[in-house]
């Protein structure tokens, strides 16, 4: 008995570290400032950055899965969110999330930085993409992105990820054929919205093709 009572402990441990995190903040380059979960793991790590109605808590299910395939994580908070406070330019959330990469990149033990937009952090993950300098934004993952301008200067390898079926899937594709290579476009059964999707029966799919597009396991 009592050795069954420390193996579940070691267990109850073991799943309590795997979402231990340092609560952090760092500013943005028009004033502003950004707090942020962030979660080490390996030297890949990728930005998330949530919808309209999610903040920097809304990820926990893929913030498990990456840390157990060794990508760090930073989740978090647009402006205007939980702690978060906008700059001198309110509407520019891209700023966020380029202060957030180059968080990242000041860190030794982080070699890649990606990002994850789910739908207004879609659009803002792909103007940051724009505006970012070459190499800064490995991987690029558009999840049912809201719009945005110039798709064609994306940076980086690029997954659009839609479901078949949803309101936007028709704007998702046109944006993804003004968008340069490497790019892949993944579209998945059901009519559920960026992170509602990981509410559903494919939230399977869904992680499995974030994890491998992040590890590098798929061909662009």
């Amino acid at each position: 008995m009592k050795f069954i009572l420390l193996f579940c402990f070691s267990l109850y441990s073991l799943a309590i570290n795997a979402q231990d995190f340092q609560s952090v903040s760092f500013s943005t380059a028009d004033g502003g400032l950004v707090h942020a979960n962030y979660y080490h793991s390996g030297a890949k790590a990728v930005v998330l950055a949530h919808g309209a109605i999610f903040n920097k808590e809304s990820w926990p299910g893929l913030t498990k899965k990456l840390l157990e395939n060794n990508i760090s994580v930073l989740a978090i908070d647009f402006r205007g969110y939980g702690k978060s406070i906008a700059g001198n330019r309110p509407a520019d959330k891209y700023e966020d999330i380029l202060a957030a990469v180059r968080f990242l990149h000041s860190h030794s033990e982080i070699a890649q930085v990606s990002v994850l937009g789910a739908s207004m952090g879609g659009s803002a993950a792909a103007t940051a993409s724009i505006y970012s300098k070459v190499g800064e934004i490995e991987k690029l993952i558009l999840l049912s992105p809201a719009s945005f301008t110039k798709p064609e200067t994306l940076k980086g390898d690029i997954l659009y990820i839609a479901s078949k079926n949803e309101r936007i899937s028709n704007r998702v594709k046109a944006q993804f054929k003004k968008t340069p290579e490497p790019k892949q476009l993944e579209l998945i059964e059901g009519k559920a919205h960026a992170q509602h999707i990981l509410k559903t029966q494919e939230k399977t799919v869904l992680t499995e093709l974030i994890i491998d597009f992040l590890k590098g396991n798929n061909d662009l």
